[in-house]
This record gives C-alpha cells, sequence and structure tokens, in this order.
C-alpha cells in the first residue's frame, strides 16, 4: 500500500497537470471565440442595412459613396476597393523582394555581430507605431514626393504604398529569417558536399525547402496591408476616387471606417453600412487566410 506523503504528492501532481491542461486548451479556443465574437458583432450592427436596404450591385460595383445625402444617398465601395487594392498591391510590390533578400541574406550569408545588430533594427522597425508611420508619411513623404515628382499633392498611393511597404516589411522579413532558419542543417551540409557554392546552396535547396514558411510570411504582409488603417488614412489624401495613376489620392476600406464611424448616429443607415464594410473587411480576410491555407497544404503535398 502506497504511503500517505506519495500518494497526495500524486494527487497534487494529477490536480496541476489537469489545471495546465485546461489553461492550455482554454488559450487554444480564445483565438476561435473571439473570432465568432467580432464576427457576430459585426454582423449585428449591418445585417439589417444589408438585407433590408442594401443594393449588393451598387455596393460592390458602383464608385459614388454619399451615404449623407439626405435625398438620395449612395453607398458603392467600388472606389475604396480599388484604392485599398493599388496601395496594397504597391506596397507588396515594393515590401517582398526587400523582404525576402534581408531575410536570406540575414539567415545565410551575415553572421556574428552583423546578423544581430540586423535582427535588432528588423525588429525596432516592426515596433514603430502605425500613427509615427502615418506622420512620416504626412510629413516627410509628402513634400518629397511633390519636389521629386512636380506634383501637385504628395498624399497619394506612392506615399502610402511606401510607407506600407516599411511597415510590412519587418514583419515578413522576421518571419520569412525563421523560415530559413527552419530548414535542417543536413539540407545545406549535403549540397555543400556536392560541391555547390553557399548562393546555390540557398537558391537550390534552402528556398525550395522554406517555401510554405516563405509563403506565409509574404500573405502576412498583405494581410498587414490590406488591414492598416492609420498610416493610410494620414498617406493617401482620404480622397474617393478610381485611381489611374500612383500619384492619385484614394480612400482605403479600414480608413473609411475609421475616420466616419464616430461622426454617425448609431443605427442610421450610415452606421450600418460602416459595419457592412467591416463584414466585407472580415470575409476578404478569412478568404485571403483560406485560400492560403489550401496553397500551403498543397505545396506540402506536392
Amino acid at each position: 500500500m502506497a504511503s500517505t506523503p506519495d500518494f497526495n504528492r500524486r494527487n497534487v501532481d494529477w490536480f496541476w497537470d489537469k489545471l495546465v491542461e485546461w489553461l492550455v486548451f482554454l488559450a487554444g479556443i480564445s483565438a476561435i471565440v473571439f473570432i465568432i465574437g467580432i464576427f457576430v458583432f459585426i454582423t449585428r450592427e449591418g445585417f439589417q442595412f444589408i438585407w433590408e436596404t442594401m443594393d449588393v450591385k451598387e455596393f460592390l460595383t458602383t464608385p459614388w459613396w454619399e451615404p449623407t445625402d439626405e435625398d438620395e444617398p449612395s453607398y458603392g465601395i467600388l472606389a475604396m476597393i480599388a484604392g485599398t487594392a493599388s496601395v496594397t498591391g504597391l506596397a507588396m510590390l515594393i515590401a517582398i523582394p526587400f523582404s525576402l533578400g534581408a531575410a536570406v541574406y540575414i539567415a545565410e550569408f551575415a553572421t556574428g555581430k552583423t546578423r544581430e545588430y540586423l535582427k535588432i533594427l528588423v525588429e525596432l522597425l516592426a515596433a514603430i507605431p502605425s500613427v509615427v508611420w502615418g506622420f512620416i508619411g504626412l510629413s516627410i513623404m509628402n513634400p518629397l514626393i511633390i519636389q521629386t515628382f512636380d506634383v501637385s499633392v504628395g498624399l497619394n498611393i506612392l506615399n502610402a504604398g511606401l510607407i506600407l511597404s516599411l511597415m510590412a516589411a519587418p514583419i515578413m522579413t522576421s518571419i520569412a529569417e525563421d523560415a530559413l532558419k527552419a530548414v535542417p542543417d543536413r539540407y545545406r551540409e549535403a549540397a555543400e558536399a556536392m560541391g555547390a557554392t553557399r548562393w546555390q546552396t540557398t537558391y537550390k535547396v534552402v528556398l525550395p525547402a522554406a517555401k510554405n514558411g516563405l509563403l506565409g510570411a509574404v500573405l502576412l504582409g498583405v494581410g498587414r496591408g490590406f488591414g492598416e488603417t492609420m498610416a493610410v488614412l494620414m498617406a493617401t489624401g482620404h480622397s474617393i476616387k478610381m485611381p489611374s495613376s500612383v500619384f492619385d489620392s484614394v480612400r482605403a476600406l479600414t480608413a473609411t471606417v475609421a475616420a466616419e464611424l464616430g461622426e454617425t448616429a448609431v443605427g442610421s443607415h450610415h452606421y450600418q453600412v460602416l459595419f457592412a464594410i467591416g463584414i466585407f473587411l472580415f470575409l476578404i480576410t478569412f478568404i485571403i487566410n483560406l485560400a492560403a491555407d489550401l496553397i500551403v497544404r498543397g505545396i506540402g503535398k506536392s
């Protein structure tokens, strides 16, 4: 028969094991609970407008946004979709090559203190608040673009794209660098044993082995760009316009919600349509994440 101290110790250990197990379980499902709660909240506020008032064709295919017009309000978000897509697209065109290049250099070529200093600098860039980036776009990039390209307004797609690329690049670099470092060293050693150079090893072996993580880094950057609010609000010019060049001022979906939600009457159509935009953003984010998961699973099976 077990002694009483040993029996009590086993009971205490069992209790702590179960407690930790439940805490881990709650932490695991908390993200799902929060996402469901957010979706329920924005759907509750915007569903009535979507069901009773909104014309889906007008909402998605027209660029006229005049929700405060008393005679004939318009709720078209096409111009804002185009503005969001153009800013995010330009930002990714700039950020992806620099981010992946920086990640490859830090993970595969930099050594010693150089690597540590670069990693610290990347993390510091990621820690800069978005409103600070917005001030940079407003006070530095704005006059610089006007002087350099001889345009009348420097708050435009180019300004916001540059700022957004600087905001997304540190996160993309950190995740891509982690993905490259996760590739087993035996891959590199085998390639070098066959006579491959450092660059050949990186290009032919390491990058293909880390493609899932690199794709995740890129998609996270896209999500960051699509969902950014304050910096885009300050750097785009906040003008409802179908863009025709990188020097056009535009308005983003997230910036519209941030700028107008505090000035609307609760329960009004204007208030509800802003939540409808929130639902649209939520669905777009869900589609991006779902596509990323499917793509990564497909790559993993290939």
